[in-house]
């Protein structure tokens, strides 16, 4: 599957109704952003059960601000509607296919427990 283009109309739907989306947040100045364009792109084509996803900083403003997205690139990766990896800077291809093998191995029902833990503790 290829990359899909997120913005304020399909951004809420994408990531509510597919298990696993990764998010490539970038900007086309952005250097760093032009050399991991390519590597995004190849993993999204050889993995097809994860939805890939660009949001282009410049254009998507509102959504970058949403996620406090500070450095670009920064790779969010969501699982069952929760922000599961969240960091700046670009990755190489095997380090890209680590995280969504990670991913897929987590346990969301501990996920959810100790994000529920977290928020008893700070109220």
């Amino acid at each position: 599957m290829s990359t899909i283009s997120l913005d304020s109309e399909n951004l809420r739907e994408t990531i509510d109704n597919n298990d696993i989306v990764v998010i490539d947040f970038w900007a086309p100045w952005c250097g760093p952003c032009q050399s991991f364009g390519p590597v995004f792109e190849k993993v999204s084509d050889e993995i097809t059960d994860v939805v890939f996803a660009k949001v282009n900083t410049e254009e998507q403003q509102e959504i970058a601000g949403m996620f406090q997205i500070r450095s670009i690139p920064t790779l969010m990766v969501f699982r069952e509607n929760i922000i599961v990896f969240a960091q700046p800077g670009a990755l190489p291809e095997s380090a890209l296919k680590q995280i969504i093998d990670k991913t897929r191995e987590l346990n969301m029902d501990e996920v959810r427990a100790e994000i529920e833990k977290q928020q008893v503790e700070q109220d």
